[in-house]
């Protein structure tokens, strides 16, 4: 091989994996993936892998019984958040970006508690921002614009707290911080050289064993994939939430309001052509897929408490997978609080706090069923458009930054 097509071979992997990848194109890219997940079987979520972790951890150690508990390999968001994590830790090989970076106690505790609150959120509120607010939009869920309100007040409270913290207990977060295995010159190739021997070990060892069921195969390289492109681009929904209140960068809400707007046309092709469906009842099953009974007291309370998780543990569900796959210990807190405590929640919180709610406060809301399809589509659009109105005038203005 000459030294031009060495050249071009170093150029091209430079191209992906030598620098972070625009968060607008990981968006479109993210979207077509959810649109995929949705043709397989059911769109993408974050905490529902969660719960499946934690209840086969309890299940394990027989704390809970549990008897038609699916083993993480056969359940396909269980199946999708492991292989998110590994595509993750595969993609922050292969950009020399690995590390284990522990940081002082006060911040894994806020990880932890920061999990908890999360598991809290998304249980109490039927979903988590990827499948109540990513997925839900695009679903057309009126449950979902309430929780994404709960997510902008429970981030504006928490940020508003650690603001308070940093100014009356510095010590909190105070401590020596420690950053191991990161790649160093030359030595460093290790770590690119394990990520491409890490992702072909997946695809064969994972391509033989689900060769007798397409949907967990599909979950799988689909996961794959979305932990690489989450890494390399640093796609964070918790950002596009926070940022307008700290520096005003609008770079994140711009990433997710592109998602949300191809996500938008895909899934509503799916659902008004009922892909798939040969009866109407059937095609009104598709039509109401991802659209739960949270609308909306149920959502409003939900997102506050996942908005204030998310913020002190400085990831959402999905956040804090790719988070950890790349070595963040702190998120590795912050997803066992998650999972440890999401079943709990699920198990022994909610049915209490559903049977305490009025149904007007928790119904399915499909916006279609209000202004049809089209109609629908033009609400969420209208405001997504008003949220890159604001973004960009604060920005600009800064007048609501640094809370």
């Amino acid at each position: 091989m000459g030294n031009d097509e060495k050249g071009a071979w170093r150029q091209l992997w430079g191209t992906f994996f030598g620098k972070t990848w625009p968060m607008w194109a990981a968006g479109i890219l993210l979207a077509l993936l959810n649109v995929c997940l949705f043709l397989v079987k059911s769109p993408w979520g974050g905490s529902g892998t969660y719960i499946n972790w934690g209840e086969n951890i309890y299940s394990m150690l027989k704390v809970i019984d549990l008897p038609n508990l699916k083993p993480v390999l056969s359940h396909t968001y269980g199946l999708l958040g492991l292989l998110t994590l590994l595509g993750a830790f595969a993609g922050a090989l292969m950009g020399r970006e690995f590390a284990l970076r522990i940081p002082p106690p006060g911040e894994m505790l806020k990880g932890f508690v920061g999990g908890v609150l999360m598991a809290l959120g998304a249980t109490l509120g039927i979903g988590c921002t990827i499948g109540g607010f990513l997925s839900g939009w695009a679903a057309l869920s009126g449950g979902a614009i309430i929780l994404a309100i709960g997510f902008l007040v429970g981030t504006y409270i928490a940020l508003r707290y650690l603001f308070w913290e940093m100014e009356n207990l510095p010590k909190m977060s105070a401590g020596k911080s420690y950053n191991l295995l990161a790649a160093k010159g030359r030595r460093g190739i290790w770590q690119p050289v394990l990520g491409v021997i890490l992702v072909v070990f997946l695809l064969i060892a994972f391509g033989r064993h689900f060769q007798d069921n397409n949907i967990l195969a599909m979950f799988a390289i689909i996961g794959l994939v979305i932990g690489i492109i989450l890494q390399r681009s640093r796609f964070c929904i918790v950002r596009a939430f926070r940022e307008p209140f700290m520096t005003g960068e609008s770079e994140a809400a711009l990433g997710v309001m592109v998602a949300l707007v191809v996500g938008i046309f895909g899934f509503t092709v799916i659902k008004y052509m009922g892909v798939g469906t040969s009866t109407p009842g059937a095609a009104r099953a598709l039509a109401m897929t991802w659209v739960y009974p949270h609308f909306w007291v149920k959502a409003l309370i939900g997102g506050t408490i996942f908005g204030l998780g998310m913020t002190v543990a400085g990831g959402c569900a999905i956040g804090t997978i790719w988070r950890a796959g790349e070595g963040q210990v702190k998120l590795w807190f912050a997803a066992l609080g998650f999972m440890l405590f999401a079943p709990l929640s699920k198990k022994f919180i909610v049915p209490g706090f559903t049977h305490i709610l009025p149904d007007w406060a928790q119904q399915k809301v499909f916006l279609p069923d209000w202004f049809g399809y089209w109609g629908a589509v033009l609400v969420f659009l209208i405001l997504i458009v008003l949220w890159y109105v604001f973004v960009k005038w604060n920005e600009r203005t800064g007048r609501f930054s640094a809370v």
